[in-house]
């Protein structure tokens, strides 16, 4: 076992949990975790709470205010879906609430209600929508994104019967926590739906021969989602059950995509979610609205409707409160006759399918006791070890795959970040285990070689290869791009470092930002919209969410993407800008320093990728050095003073 040689590219150390002797240890400390960051998540919602000024509270990007309701109607499971706008037809500011995220929904001229309970349902530039089991009374609604306690419950409850699992679920969690060796037959052949290179094939055949668990390493571009398809296909061939999770509603939306081609029976569940026309059909949701059943649904929905219509009127006499209650209640009864119709279309719905496609936060209302030959965790690197039990005790046997590389769990307290939180039980099984327990995807197929190799040699030991398709492609190959040294060269470092391209602090906020810096990308964009090259078909990266506000404010492009690290990963444009912010004389770069999140930036780009900034300031860390070095030794290196004045 080549532990450590692994160990360097899987980044960390082994955490103490690999050294607790029992499981009720390993189980106490995930509950001290979870228990943290529920004190952080409350703590920062009451400071945010605290913050009246409406532009102020809003750059945080978890609080939307000043809504107001703009229609509403009843869902499935009978939510109400509330839809809400700012006055004036304004655009929502920039925001962290995306589809699937728990929301508190409360009186904005009121600061001491406490709301109600929600989930994002749907959003759009102009709009967002609201899935609550309660109707709100107010004139102006103020929306804030929420601890999640529901997800918190659910994941407590499920390493509860972790703890005191016997038979099939008890031996895996003791594989998991190394009291039990993994297992793994002689990889066989198996005839191949889709076409895959030889590292693909490897990894699926070794995937099916895995008795508990298997690990499938994805860097980016070598097609870990066609890989993981082929997975679950050539299981549901054998007669297999399939569990498709991954952490967010993106990641499974993407899995999904590639499954419904060559298995319709496969079923996406959750909360409703806006997804791709193509996939719609495919969702709980249609597919029990689409039920012969739910005709008698519809017509006890828009009953509902009604009488909150009626309630949501000015109501005569003095006992208009006694009528609103009564009305209240009769809606409730009606609500709860449609959810045990419903109930019965769900199961037969869900019990037809070979795979159903669900985030790491899975319903076990919906669920119920179903359990599965196989379970799949995509995008499990993104996964706290306490977000993956609810999936493992529905588990036979278990596939993770994911990158190390790139971009982390999501944790907000620090305590239990320096305790390991952040680090994922994919990561590390493979630090434990070595590279018996993995087998990683070599082939890229979306980075022109000089955009892939830096990231190659530095987190993935010099191992990714650029397929003969992308691996010189350039953007002047594209329709009616000119040839020109901004189209021809695939990469390019602009260096600010004298200019005096400061950093500054937002105006009223905690972001950084660089106004000259982005006066440079702006340039930039221009200048390769003037070549040819089209808005939908370029992406600029900020770390910082100030900004990334700046440059929206100055690039009046609909189709041009601008956006921070977070919603890119496992996307890609033909053209990346990366502006780096950090420019001072202390040498300082905050989060840059999770160079993980700027593996994620680097990678995105197919055809070109330009990055912006000091190298005065970003040197002072050996990786930004690093990526010095690489960009002059591949005579990409410019300096800000050739752009004249910006």
């Amino acid at each position: 076992m080549a532990r450590s040689k692994h160990s360097n590219s899987f980044g960390g150390q082994l955490t103490k949990l690999d050294d607790l002797r029992t499981a009720d240890d390993y189980f106490d400390v995930l509950e001290r975790w979870l228990d943290l960051e529920s004190e952080a998540e409350r703590a920062r919602l009451a400071r945010r709470r605290q913050i009246r000024n409406q532009t102020h509270v809003e750059k945080t990007g978890e609080t939307i205010v000043r809504l107001q309701m703009a229609d509403h109607k009843t869902g499935l499971a009978g939510r109400f879906l509330i839809d809400l706008t700012k006055p004036g037809d304004q655009k929502l500011p920039m925001n962290r609430l995306k589809v699937g995220s728990p929301v508190v929904l409360s009186d904005d001229d009121d600061p001491s209600d406490e709301g109600i309970p929600g989930v994002v349902s749907r959003r759009k530039y102009d709009s967002i929508q609201v899935a609550t089991d309660r109707w709100p009374e107010s004139r102006w609604f103020r929306l804030d994104l929420s601890p999640d306690e529901t997800t918190r419950r659910r994941q407590l409850s499920a390493m509860a019967r972790a703890r005191t699992a016997a038979s099939r679920t008890g031996r895996l969690r003791d594989m998991l926590l190394g009291k039990r060796p993994l297992r793994y037959g002689e990889p066989k052949n198996v005839e191949l739906l889709t076409s895959l290179n030889p590292p693909q094939q490897e990894a699926v055949r070794f995937a099916l021969s895995a008795y508990d668990v298997a690990i499938l390493h994805g860097p980016p571009g070598t097609g870990k989602t066609t890989t993981l398809a082929e997975v679950i296909y050539q299981a549901v061939q054998r007669g297999d059950r399939v569990l498709a999770c991954a952490p967010s509603n993106t990641a499974v939306d993407n899995l999904l995509e590639r499954l419904i081609g060559i298995m319709p029976r496969t079923v996406r569940v959750g909360h409703p979610a806006r997804v791709f026309e193509s996939l719609r059909g495919h969702t709980l949701d249609e597919l029990v609205d689409n039920d012969p059943s739910s005709n008698i649904i519809r017509e006890m929905r828009r009953d509902v409707e009604e009488l909150m219509r009626t309630a949501s009127k000015t109501l005569r006499g003095s006992d208009w409160r006694q009528q609103k209650r009564a009305i209240h209640a009769e809606a409730g009864q009606l609500r709860g006759q449609i959810r045990s119709l419903e109930r019965s279309i769900i199961n037969s719905v869900l019990d037809r399918a070979d795979v159903i496609c669900t985030t790491t936060t899975i319903d076990d209302d919906l669920l119920g006791d179903r359990t599965f030959d196989l379970v799949v965790i995509d995008e499990a690197c993104q996964c706290t070890e306490p977000s993956v039990w609810q999936a493992i005790l529905r588990a036979d046997r278990l596939v993770l795959a994911g990158d190390h590389c790139q971009l982390p769990p999501t944790v907000l307290s620090d305590e239990a970040a320096n305790c390991g939180m952040r680090q994922s039980l994919m990561q590390r099984l493979v630090l434990r285990e070595g590279e018996e327990v993995f087998r990683r995807l070599t082939v890229q197929y979306r980075m022109h070689e000089a955009i892939m190799n830096f990231s190659s040699d530095t987190f993935y030991e010099s191992t990714l290869v650029a397929d003969a398709s992308v691996k010189s492609h350039r953007l002047c190959d594209l329709p009616n791009v000119q040839e020109l040294p901004l189209t021809t060269d695939p990469i390019e470092f602009i260096d600010t470092a004298g200019a005096e391209f400061e950093e500054q602090l937002e105006p009223d906020g905690e972001s950084k930002m660089n106004p000259k810096e982005a006066n440079v990308i702006v340039r930039l964009v221009r200048e390769l919209i003037d070549a040819g090259v089209t808005e939908d078909q370029i992406a600029v990266i900020a770390p910082y969410a100030a900004q990334v506000r700046l440059l929206r404010g100055r690039l009046d492009a609909t189709d041009l993407e601008i956006g921070t690290v977070d919603g890119f990963q496992g996307r890609e444009k033909e053209v990346i800008l990366i502006t780096m912010v950090r420019s001072n004389d202390r040498g300082e770069i905050g989060f840059l320093s999770d160079t993980r999140r700027t593996n994620v930036a680097l990678t995105r780009a197919k055809r070109k990728l330009i990055v912006v900034g000091d190298s005065a300031t970003l040197a002072t860390n050996e990786f930004y050095g690093d990526l010095l070095e690489y960009f002059e030794t591949q005579n990409a290196y410019h300096t800000v003073w050739e752009f004249g004045d910006v």
